[in-house]
């Protein structure tokens, strides 16, 4: 059997980025929620959001070190399989990269010792600021990494001479035309998922009886934040939709699985597109749909797959599903906000056993929903890895396709005994719970003081009462 190395060199550096992608997109969540309950520690001097935070911080170094462990894999894939594509796009990608270590690793890197050490060590305003910094890196860090893949879809603000790009125009280049959609909408999912992965483990503690001040207050949290975000994302999604279509049509016509481009498109609930006969199977559809979506006009055309010829379209099937995937699980998350939204108003948020069961078990639609958009951003993308400059085929190494398959084995293998552990050792920390010594704010000037759990729960009983 003939293996292909460019079908092998693009399952390996898909494999190690879909395990990549999940942890980053965790961090930003995650760094700005400990952010965010260590400000309103110094602002309330309760002692169940140090504790919350000390909880969290735990978490985020695990996964902040699993990301970084895989991130180093993905670097070295540009020189061993992909050397053209750095010959070719690497006077702009290049540099970004390296901006993105300079101003956003080297903050997080500095701050984060301070975070995950400076408890009781530094003033409580300093451990606050870490924790800020932390969040602000990792925003950063998106920054950069979102505008070199954005440039990716929409090149802006170069030269080509003799098949090599050159920049000419830095500004052009960081801010293309599908960077700032594609950040909001990148930086935005990441704090929907943290926001459900906090509220799945409160729901979790809630009905097992535990840590009953803590869970309460991610409970409020997740679902108060989500309500926002959850809807957000949708208005983002429709924008960046719309600079989709503008810049890359044929993307779009294969999200929507439309064929025929001189008629309005229907928006297909479930389809089975046939890429051989360019028509879709067993089609449940909304007429018109697509179009009015799209077009904001129901009779509103835009190209279809069709009128290109089969290889410059990318594999439907995989960019259909893939959408209908973060599409299905974006509305489910409006759903489950909004109506968490309404049992808090009503007073029965913490008494809904099965929305808190529900909310438990649903910790992962976050992590699903962005691998399934990143799915539809890099499928639909080819054939080109950089859109109109270099078509993926050219852009790979000369490397022997056995090569290519023996370490994509070693990499399953390899991530899987190393995120398995990771993953158990994240579930024995959420087990464990937020224990341990925690302390009060100073406040007016008065020293920091160590609170026990109990105390504290104590406390907040008799404020409650």
């Amino acid at each position: 059997m003939d293996l292909d190395p460019v079908l092998l060199a693009r399952l390996q550096f898909a494999f190690t980025v879909s395990f990549h992608i999940i942890f980053p997109g965790f961090t930003i969540g995650l760094s700005a929620y400990i952010a965010t309950v260590l400000v309103l520690w110094r602002l309330t001097g309760r002692a169940h959001y140090n504790r919350l935070a000390r909880f969290w911080t735990k978490i985020f170094a695990v996964s902040f070190a699993m990301g970084v462990v895989s991130g180093i894999v993905l670097s070295y894939q540009f020189g061993t399989n992909w050397s053209r594509f750095s010959v070719v796009t690497g006077n702009v990608i290049g540099p970004a990269i390296a901006y993105e270590v300079l101003t956003a690793f080297f903050l997080e890197a500095t701050f984060l010792g301070v975070l995950l050490f400076g408890w009781n060590r530094v003033p409580p305003w300093l451990h606050v600021t870490a924790a800020v910094a932390v969040a602000v890196g990792t925003l950063i860090s998106a920054f950069w990494i979102l505008s070199a893949n954005s440039w990716m879809h929409t090149p802006a603000g170069h030269e080509m001479r003799d098949g090599i790009a050159y920049p000419v125009d830095w500004f052009a280049i960081i801010f293309n035309p599908s960077f700032p959609y594609r950040l909001a909408h990148m930086a935005n999912a990441a704090y929907l998922t943290t926001s459900f992965v906090v509220l799945a483990v409160g729901a979790r503690y809630l009905l097992a009886g535990r840590h009953h001040a803590e869970a309460r207050t991610m409970l409020r949290m997740g679902v108060g934040f989500a309500a926002i975000a959850a809807p957000l994302q949708l208005v983002i999604g429709d924008l960046h939709g719309l600079n989709t279509l503008a810049h890359q049509p044929i993307k779009v016509a294969a999200m929507e699985a439309h064929w025929d481009g001189s008629k309005p498109a229907d928006f297909h609930i479930f389809a089975w597109p046939d890429e051989e006969a360019g028509t879709n199977r067993f089609a449940i559809s909304v007429p018109r749909g697509a179009s009015l979506v799209l077009t904001h006009d129901p009779n509103g055309l835009f190209p279809g797959l069709a009128s290109v010829p089969p290889q410059e379209r990318p594999p439907v099937k995989t960019v259909f599903f893939a959408f209908r995937i973060m599409l299905a699980i974006g509305f489910a998350m409006i759903a489950a906000s909004l109506y968490g939204v309404w049992l808090w108003w009503r007073g029965r948020l913490f008494e809904t056993r099965w929305f808190l069961r529900l909310a438990a078990r649903g910790w992962w639609t976050g992590f699903v929903a962005i691998i399934a958009g990143w799915v539809v951003t890099e499928s639909g993308r080819q054939p080109w890895v950089a859109h109109g400059i270099l078509r993926t085929a050219d852009a790979i190494s000369p490397v022997a396709a056995a090569s290519v398959a023996t370490t994509l084995a070693l990499f399953v293998v390899g991530y899987g005994i190393v995120f398995a552990m990771g993953i158990y050792y994240i579930n024995r920390l959420i087990h464990r719970g937020p224990t341990g010594e925690a302390v009060e704010a100073p406040q007016r000037g008065t020293p920091t003081r160590p609170v026990s759990a109990a105390h504290d729960s104590g406390r907040e009983a008799i404020e409650r009462g």
